[in-house]
């Protein structure tokens, strides 16, 4: 992980005055809307950063919820996402929470963090919000160590948000380009524990200029005669009280204090009328009323495929290595492999990241052009910056293995497609119809409850079924181990629009 070189810039002790008694009511929301274009191929439209698991079990989302329930309490913890995620959300903070995750504020669509916000905020007033509750917004897909320092920085910092904006920043340890920054003014003798008053937000910058910040920060010196200044990163985390969020809203943003006057059933009807904005751009810039709190520890948002390779432990020629890789008189490269192995020979400094669909290969120094990337394939081939080759749904996952087609005529062809589909404990496909298609299942593993046409039938290991064009079917598995089948699709169209659903135990009908 990141040393943290710079630290001795800020006091030793603790910036603030330690909270004592009982601890202040944070509630904790987790903007999970990004779609991680930088990450691709891993990161997909449908399948973003914020649901992979690249560190260990956890995926960001699961870690970025345990870490604020220990803020929050597990009852106090909101999700505010998209409609297309709720169910992977569901699933996944599911395993992580003791009861059943219920918490979610569907956007209508992504609009940024500013109507994601507000949108939050009438949520949480329409269910009883005071003007004194503090909230704390924090993105869904960061690296924090330690996790009793972050928590403890918030705890602190609390007394100062009944009346001001709070935003965190991270004391940089080298010079980032993927990140935007923040000028405030450095330390005062005089008041080291008070936060620190902001001068200014600077986006992403080149690198002649990420250089400057990070030694003036390191320095204490100054980057205009007789003022002392310094810059950390920006990390989009934020502690407010609901009224001084109310207030900045109507002060510096008043199109969405317009919406968040009504109530959030009709901010759900006109999420799209809403402005585009950051929430940086719609209040940070302009409000008076900002401070910062320094964290000195550990931290990455994971915005390039070069966060990861700085996240990952090396060996001693620098390589950082995932799944099946091999990498001879190589040095100072990234290999991430998924289903096959990577092998890399006599180069340096490349990012070589495998899946089942797609093979990226950059230099470490291009990283953060992968989104470039990724806008230019989605013209291209939509379906391979979209769905990746596995897709979760609420009753488990499928994995497309191969499709294709065969042309039976001048004008027409027969198209296929193989998934490996593996459906949760107890799970319920929907009762549905395909008009364009046939289906053959084969089951591999487990048990299956099929129904066709009405027909209810038991199969197990080396059994199959035949579902013609038409009809309609349902799958569950009745067991308490996962069902595995392979489904074999053949017709005049095999895309996953062509479903007709009838019943659904998940609400999709």
């Amino acid at each position: 992980m990141y040393p943290l070189a710079l630290v001795s810039v800020f006091p030793a002790r603790s910036f603030f005055p330690i909270f004592r008694g009982m601890k202040p009511k944070i509630i904790s929301v987790i903007m999970a809307g990004g779609s991680g274009t930088r990450l691709w191929p891993r990161s997909r439209t449908s399948a973003p950063k914020q649901f992979m698991r690249l560190f260990g079990e956890e995926s960001f989302i699961q870690a970025t919820a345990r870490r604020l329930a220990a803020l929050s309490g597990e009852e106090q913890v909101y999700v505010v996402s998209d409609e297309q995620h709720r169910f992977t959300i569901i699933n996944q903070l599911g395993a992580v929470f003791s009861k059943n995750f219920d918490r979610l504020i569907p956007e209508p669509e992504g609009r940024n963090t500013a109507p994601a916000i507000a949108l939050s905020l009438r949520y949480l007033l329409d269910c009883g919000a005071q003007d004194d509750d503090l909230l704390f917004f924090s993105p869904s897909d960061h690296i924090i160590h330690p996790e009793s320092i972050f928590q403890e920085r918030i705890f602190q910092a609390s007394p100062w948000a009944k009346d001001h904006i709070i935003t965190f920043g991270i004391v940089p340890d080298r010079a980032e380009t993927g990140y935007g920054y923040i000028e405030i003014n450095a330390p005062s003798a005089h008041k080291p524990d008070a936060p620190l008053g902001v001068r200014s937000f600077r986006e992403k910058p080149d690198r002649a200029t990420a250089e400057r910040f990070v030694a003036c920060t390191h320095s204490g010196t100054s980057t205009h005669s007789g003022t002392n200044k310094q810059f950390l990163w920006n990390s989009g985390m934020f502690l407010f009280s609901v009224g001084s969020l109310m207030s900045a809203f109507a002060r510096h943003c008043p199109e969405i204090a317009k919406a968040l006057g009504t109530d959030y059933k009709t901010i759900i009807k006109f999420y799209a009328d809403l402005p585009r904005l950051s929430i940086d751009y719609a209040i940070m810039e302009k409000a008076e009323n900002i401070l910062c709190v320094p964290l000195d520890i550990t931290w990455s948002d994971i915005g390039s495929w070069e966060s990861v390779y700085q996240a990952i432990p090396h060996d001693a020629a620098g390589n950082a290595v995932q799944g099946s890789a091999a990498c001879m008189d190589s040095s100072g490269c990234l290999a991430l492999a998924e289903n096959r192995l990577i092998t890399l020979l006599g180069v340096r400094d490349l990012a070589v990241v495998d899946t089942s669909d797609a093979l990226l290969v950059c230099p470490r120094s291009e990283a953060q052009r992968v989104k470039d990337l990724t806008c230019r394939l989605a013209a291209a081939h939509p379906a391979l910056t979209e769905t990746p080759a596995t897709t979760h749904r609420p009753w488990g996952s499928f994995t497309i293995l191969k499709e294709g087609n065969q042309y039976t005529g001048k004008h027409s062809a027969n198209h296929y497609k193989i998934k490996h589909i593996v459906v949760n404990p107890k799970g319920h496909l929907s009762l549905q119809m395909h008009e364009k298609r046939s289906e053959h299942w084969v089951v591999i593993a487990g048990t299956a409850e099929v129904t066709i046409g009405g027909e209810r039938q038991i199969l197990t290991t080396n059994m199959s079924a035949f579902v013609p064009a038409g009809v309609r079917h349902r799958l569950a598995n009745p067991e308490d181990i996962p069902l595995e089948i392979i489904e074999v699709q053949n017709g005049s169209y095999v895309g996953e629009d062509d479903i007709i659903r009838f019943d659904d135990v998940y609400g999709r009908a």
